[in-house]
């Protein structure tokens, strides 16, 4: 069954030391890349994150955000600009000299200045046995969001497969139509060969057996059963893919790319009334298949 390769998850989970939070989001890509957003204290399992995307997803731009909210109070550090307050009291003892304040300087006037402070949140540490459930809880909400994550791209895959699986079956069903006429095409060029060689021999002598073997040599350049053959083959090929288990987004690729191959050489032999015009209508829908495989992982 087809993928998309497109998709988006958000899933947020409560545990007993802290609030978790996982988007995922996915877009083409020709490989698989995973790109991920998380705290820097999260660092050590950031491998482990990797893993558990590798085992869902096989190609694709994967970004994967993290966020954390710890339930445990921030401890909170005040710094003094001891340069400041030095500067403070010394000018206040100036003003005071020449009369223009009185008393000393007290707490609440250097509060009310916010370069004399520094007010730092530092992030509360975290207990070994706290840390290990926090990161249990954080695995555990980043695979239930690769879970909706691949429906919501199964759910596109399927659409994608109807869609391609519609545009195969006028594609093959044109070049069988293209078949029918190459037939008519060479009966007609044998015909119309076989009428005028006719009307030659009457005139001159000519060995009949060498001029057959000429007809023959001559209405075989246009013959495309060869490439009729493999483009049956790509499409059983096909079907056997899309409807398979396994990702198969870079081999349709590759597929389309065979196929628009042996249109084009059928289209460069084939001799038949309408033949062209089927030719360019199975390159522009091949093209229109080729756009939508970039979105199958």
């Amino acid at each position: 069954m087809m993928k998309s390769m497109t998709g988006f998850a958000s899933v947020t989970r409560e545990e007993a030391g802290a609030s978790i939070g996982v988007t995922v989001r996915s877009v083409n890509h020709r490989y698989l890349d995973v790109q991920l957003r998380l705290p820097q204290f999260l660092s050590a399992i950031e491998s482990r994150i990797r893993g558990v995307v590798q085992q869902r997803v096989a190609r694709g731009r994967v970004e994967v955000a993290i966020a954390i909210q710890l339930r445990q109070q921030p401890k909170l550090e005040i710094e003094l600009n001891e340069a400041f307050a030095t500067a403070l009291a010394s000018a206040m003892a100036r003003a005071r000299a020449v009369g223009l304040v009185e008393g000393a300087l007290q707490p609440g006037d250097i509060m009310r200045f916010p370069q004399a402070l520094t007010v730092r949140e530092q992030a509360a540490e975290l207990d070994a046995e706290a840390a290990a459930a926090i990161e249990v809880g954080i695995l555990g909400a980043v695979e239930q969001a690769l879970q909706e994550l691949e429906v919501m791209r199964s759910r596109e895959g399927a659409l994608l497969q109807q869609d391609l699986d519609a545009r195969r079956t006028a594609v093959a069903g044109q070049m069988e139509r293209v078949a029918g006429l190459a037939q008519a095409g060479e009966r007609t060029l044998r015909e119309r060969l076989g009428v005028r060689i006719a009307e030659l021999t009457t005139e001159l002598t000519v060995d009949r057996g060498a001029v057959a073997q000429e007809i023959v040599r001559f209405v075989s350049r246009s013959d495309i059963s060869e490439e009729l053959v493999r483009f049956r083959a790509h499409v059983t090929q096909w079907i056997s893919l899309s409807d398979g288990p396994e990702p198969c987004g870079r081999k349709l690729d590759f597929l389309l790319q065979e196929m628009n191959r042996e249109v084009n050489t059928t289209g460069s032999k084939a001799d038949g009334e309408g033949i062209s015009e089927l030719v360019i209508s199975i390159k522009a829908e091949l093209e229109k298949m080729r756009e939508q495989v970039q979105n199958v992982e």
